[in-house]
């Protein structure tokens, strides 16, 4: 059987977690793959003491792992922007196929390195860049290639979601965010979690990969979770609802909503029962319906998981000498290439509002008027009167399906009551069933 030779460039979490599945399934993946997949040189700025890696090359330079002759496939996994965008295109123009798991990467630099890497024939694969283990980009590119892709809505960061679930316990969101960094599931500096960065770094490519989009990171319309209270997430509760913070691409006549936001979701829809740190992703089809991709989204073994998928596809193609691709992002034409991004005014959703109004006869009226005046239908409005404090009700309202630019209008309208105190709470809410 053929040997491939694969280099790791990163020894971390998910750097360990590939070597050992590698080494402890040897066999079962050279069956899958048809090839014996050898580890031949590994990269990490320090060793590991717990890994034995026997008679494999190590060395502290990345690059050596890029010039090596013998890999045939490298396998970045040192995430972040810069460097391993040159890694990645210096293992291109050595002719070596590459697999990765870094999705900021393909997100902002994914056109470029796509580009490259067909001018040289070589496979770029990114599977456990999108929702860690969940097979979700081989799903809406293969799996799901018959169907028209209308929306695709997910879960797609799991610190967020644990943050989320334990605040539904009346917790406040720095204290659970503290917690959440001493189990390891948030960074030092968590920004690209609660405030959706990486969210939509993921949303960028499933967006391309269900649309036939170029990759447009700059144009994803992000927002945290920081400003959500535990408040909020009681009354979404006894209105019947979770709040998630979900990423969702939508297809549209004009154009394709990229968006990473809180969201209203009704309770009984599966999307809303996903808890803690796993990741789930709802995709609509014309022919299938509704598909969801539930699992761990993130993890060393489990992200390895995805990532050695992608190894033994291309190992086959190395095996084999094979010149047969799936396009890198599922699509081999550029008809969809003209689709924009829409702007997030121009989005369709429903709302929460929550007003602190001051306890005046006529307030409701005023309120349900301005709505009336931008073309708002509500669903349901309801005064708090038990929580009456220093002459200020909260007044919670949920609104039917409307265009973003008539609910930021008709917010500017109601700061701007004297009857209104302060700012109005304003989450999007949208139903999947």
């Amino acid at each position: 059987m053929k040997d491939v030779n694969v280099g790791i460039c990163g020894l971390g979490t998910v750097g360990g977690g590939t070597f050992n599945v590698l080494k402890r399934n040897a066999d079962q993946i050279a069956g899958r793959a048809g090839c014996n997949i050898r580890i031949s040189r590994i990269a990490s700025r320090t060793a590991r003491e717990d890994l034995e890696l026997g008679d494999i090359t190590f060395t502290t330079d990345i690059f050596d792992v890029v010039n090596d002759p013998d890999v045939d496939i490298v396998v970045e996994l040192i995430g972040g922007y810069e460097t391993a965008r040159e890694l990645v295109m210096a293992a291109i123009n050595n002719g070596k196929h590459v697999v990765t798991a870094n999705k900021a990467l393909i997100a902002v630099h994914g056109n470029e390195i796509f580009e490259a890497a067909e001018a040289k024939g070589v496979i770029v694969a990114f599977e456990a860049g999108v929702a860690g283990g969940i097979p979700v980009i081989k799903a809406v590119r293969e799996g799901l290639a018959g169907n028209r892709i209308d929306w695709i809505a997910g879960i797609i960061n799991g610190t967020g979601n644990f943050i989320l679930t334990e605040m539904r316990a009346g917790r406040e969101f720095a204290d659970v965010l503290k917690e959440a960094q001493a189990l390891g599931y948030a960074e030092a500096d968590p920004t690209f979690d609660v405030e959706g960065i990486d969210a939509a770094h993921k949303l960028t490519i499933l967006a391309s990969t269900g649309f036939g989009v170029p990759l447009q990171f700059e144009k994803a319309y992000t927002e945290g979770i920081s400003g959500i209270t535990p408040y909020d997430i009681t009354h979404a509760e006894g209105l019947g609802y979770r709040i998630k913070h979900l990423g969702i691409a939508r297809r549209r006549d004009s154009g394709i909503e990229l968006r990473v936001h809180p969201t209203l979701v009704p309770k009984d829809n599966l999307i809303a029962q996903v808890d803690g740190v796993l990741n789930a992703v709802l995709v609509d089809g014309d022919a299938v319906g509704q598909t969801m991709y539930y699992g761990p989204g993130a993890g060393d073994e489990a992200t390895a998981s995805a990532v050695i998928a992608d190894l033994v596809d291309v190992a086959r193609a190395v095996a084999n000498n094979s010149t047969q691709r799936v396009p890198y992002l599922g699509f081999s034409n550029d008809a969809m290439a003209d689709l924009p991004v829409l702007p997030m005014e121009e989005i369709q959703s429903a709302y929460y509002l929550r007003i602190q109004a001051l306890d005046h006869p006529g307030v409701l009226a005023k309120v349900a008027s301005i709505l009336s005046e931008q073309g708002i239908n509500i669903e349901s409005i309801v005064q708090k009167e038990s929580e009456l404090e220093d002459g200020r009700i909260p007044v919670i309202i949920l609104t039917h399906t409307v265009q973003e630019r008539q609910v930021n209008l008709a917010i500017e309208e109601l700061e701007a009551l004297a009857d209104v105190d302060g700012r109005v709470v304003r989450i999007r809410a949208e139903n999947f069933s």
